[in-house]
C-alpha cells in the first residue's frame, strides 16, 4: 500500500477491500461515490475486470459494499453506480442497510455503433441512499437547473390563492442527463470509464458541504477527487491500478511518498 498527498486529498495505492478494512475509520466519511468495475470485460491497465461467475462477483460486491456503508457517518450519503443487469441485486443489498432515496439514471448519447439485434443501452443506473433517512445533507438550491415546461413558456399556476408564474427553476428529476467523456475534451484522462465532471458535481453540491470528506473507493480517472477539490471539500481516494495513481497526482496537483 502506497499513500500520497495530505489531509486535505489523500490518494491511498492498494487493495479497496484492505484499505476499507485497515485505514479508514468507521463513520468519519460524509459523501461515499462508488463506480466499481462493471464485470463487462472492461480492459483496465493490469487486467481484463472479468469474474468467473456472476456469483463471484456480487459476492466482492457485497464485502466492499459493507465496508463503505460502515465508514459513513450518520448524517451520510452514499451513491452507487453498476452495470444495469447487477444494479437489482445490489439495490436489494443496500436497502437493508441503508434508506434509498433516489434511483438515478444518467442518460448519455452515443456516437458510436449501435446494436442492430436490440436496443442498444444508452444510461447508467445510480443509486442514492442515506443512514438517517431524517437527517441526511441535501443542498437543494445548489444544484437548481432550468424548468423546462411552464417557466419557459410563461404559463401562471392558477391553482394558488393568487396565480403565480411557474417557477423558473427546479430540482432535478432522477434522469440526468450529462455527455460521455470524450477523446480530446478538456476534461479528458486515458482511462476506459471515466465518469464526467458535471456528474460529480452534482452529486457532491447536493449531498456534502465545504469542508467535507468525499471517499471513491474505486478512484480510476480521479473526477471524483478533482470536483472535491474544486469544491472546498476534502477527499479520499483509493485506487488499484498505479497508472491511474498517476493520473490522480496530476489532477490533484500534489506529490507523493511511500
Amino acid at each position: 500500500m502506497k499513500s500520497f498527498g495530505s489531509s486535505e486529498h489523500q490518494i491511498i495505492c492498494g487493495d479497496a477491500i484492505a484499505i476499507l478494512s485497515d485505514s479508514i475509520p468507521p463513520a468519519s466519511v460524509d459523501l461515499i461515490f462508488i463506480d466499481p468495475p462493471y464485470n463487462i470485460g472492461k480492459k483496465f491497465q493490469k487486467n481484463k475486470a472479468r469474474w468467473t461467475s456472476n456469483e463471484a462477483y456480487l459476492t466482492w460486491c457485497y464485502r466492499w459494499l459493507t465496508l463503505a456503508v460502515e465508514k459513513l457517518n450518520p448524517h451520510g450519503s452514499l451513491y452507487l453506480m453498476s452495470a444495469t443487469q447487477y444494479m437489482p441485486y445490489l439495490d436489494l443489498y443496500l436497502r437493508d442497510k441503508l434508506t434509498i432515496r433516489s434511483r438515478i439514471v444518467w442518460h448519455y448519447d452515443s456516437s458510436g455503433v449501435q446494436a442492430k439485434k436490440y436496443f442498444g443501452s444508452l444510461y447508467e443506473p445510480i443509486l442514492w441512499a442515506v443512514k438517517d433517512r431524517n437527517n441526511y445533507t441535501f443542498n437543494a438550491e445548489d444544484i437548481l437547473v432550468e424548468a423546462r415546461t411552464g417557466a419557459v413558456r410563461k404559463l401562471i399556476d392558477y391553482r394558488k390563492a393568487i396565480p403565480t408564474p411557474y417557477n423558473s427553476k427546479k430540482v432535478p428529476g432522477n434522469v440526468w442527463y450529462f455527455p460521455r467523456v470524450r477523446y480530446r475534451m478538456p476534461e479528458y484522462e486515458k482511462h476506459p470509464t471515466q465518469k464526467p465532471e458535471a456528474l460529480l458535481e452534482r452529486i457532491i453540491k447536493a449531498s456534502s458541504n465545504p469542508g467535507d470528506v468525499v471517499l471513491d473507493i474505486f478512484a480510476g480517472s480521479f473526477t471524483t477527487a478533482a470536483v472535491a477539490q474544486k469544491l472546498g471539500r476534502k477527499s479520499i481516494s483509493i485506487e488499484w491500478e498505479e497508472e491511474y495513481v498517476k493520473i490522480g497526482l496530476k489532477r490533484l496537483g500534489i506529490g507523493g511518498k511511500n
